[in-house]
């Protein structure tokens, strides 16, 4: 089975506006709630290309409910564990329009408290995990949860020979490289960020990666937003794919899908560069869509690719 863990999962409330103005009232053109979250939307785009998958991480309140039931809508089995304190996020995200340029503008909630009981829960569900299973760890963490929690997950799913992909930056993917993921993908930025370096060239990004993969990351996998993606694999082949043409709608979820079009395409084929092809096609159709990609969205960008 393959696992996403989401530890601050949300539902977004997408909107979009033509131009925003801030401190005016400003009248939607189109509104829709989805689940947000970056484990969830790698579940969400993995059940559309055919891979099922297990949801977990936390949830509270009637917000948590209402994810529970749109998760499960869309065909993805869950297992949250259930928070006593407080209530799941709901972030709010503006997409404004004008002049043909799209600005996008987010206010994130907080989320609920979560104990060290309910990280007992979800440790517990990651012990009776075997060697056949996938785990996805993305995003960032609660404020109120140890920053070490990354660290003792990773520790304990390398000991159990499971392989593990982790899609985060600075501290908390630093921590876990010793603990040899099988896939990262940073962005241009979050590669700098972390690395605390000046990237301006396709030598600097795969320079970069190699540094990574020094570390004990397996495969490096950067995107590049319109310039599409680059792989380093763990056998030091560089491969680079191009974005196909399309209009830019909202970019969230968009790194996401693409970590989950390159899953669903190594998992079919073992075949790394036809996986960076679908998770490139899958990062790209989700751009351009206000819902996360389909697998019909997918195979059309891909004969572009």
């Amino acid at each position: 089975m393959v696992y996403t863990i989401t530890f601050n999962p949300a539902l977004d409330y997408i909107a979009q506006v033509e131009n925003f103005k801030i401190g005016e009232i400003n009248r939607t053109k189109t509104e829709t709630i989805l689940p947000g979250g970056k484990g969830l939307n790698v579940s969400i785009v993995l059940k559309n290309l055919g891979i099922e998958n297990t949801a977990l991480g936390f949830v509270a309140g009637f917000v948590g409910e209402e994810l529970i039931h749109k998760m499960e809508s869309q065909g993805v089995t869950t297992d949250f564990v259930k928070v006593e304190k407080g209530i799941t996020r709901i972030n709010i995200k503006i997409s404004s329009m004008s002049e043909n340029k799209v600005e996008e503008t987010a206010l994130n909630g907080m989320g609920p408290q979560i104990t060290k009981g309910d990280i007992d829960v979800l440790l517990e569900k990651i012990q009776k995990m075997s060697t056949k299973d996938m785990v996805i760890l993305s995003g960032s963490i609660p404020k109120n949860m140890d920053k070490d929690i990354y660290e003792k997950i990773c520790k304990e799913l390398s000991e159990k020979g499971i392989t593990f992909i982790v899609d985060s930056t600075q501290e908390l993917l630093m921590n876990v490289l010793k603990y040899n993921p099988f896939l990262i993908k940073p962005n241009k930025e979050e590669l700098e960020e972390t690395l605390n370096c000046k990237i301006s060239t396709k030598e600097d990004i795969v320079n970069a990666a190699k540094e990574l993969k020094k570390m004990g990351a397996q495969n490096v996998l950067v995107s590049l937003g319109n310039d599409g993606a680059l792989l380093l694999t763990k056998e030091d082949e560089t491969y680079y794919s191009k974005a196909p043409k399309g209009q830019v709608v909202n970019t969230v979820g968009s790194g996401d899908s693409m970590v989950a079009g390159f899953l669903a395409g190594y998992y079919q084929t073992q075949d790394y560069e036809y996986a960076l092809k679908v998770g490139v096609a899958a990062g790209s159709a989700s751009a351009f869509s206000i819902r996360l990609a389909t697998k019909e969205d997918v195979d059309l960008l891909l004969k572009q690719l």
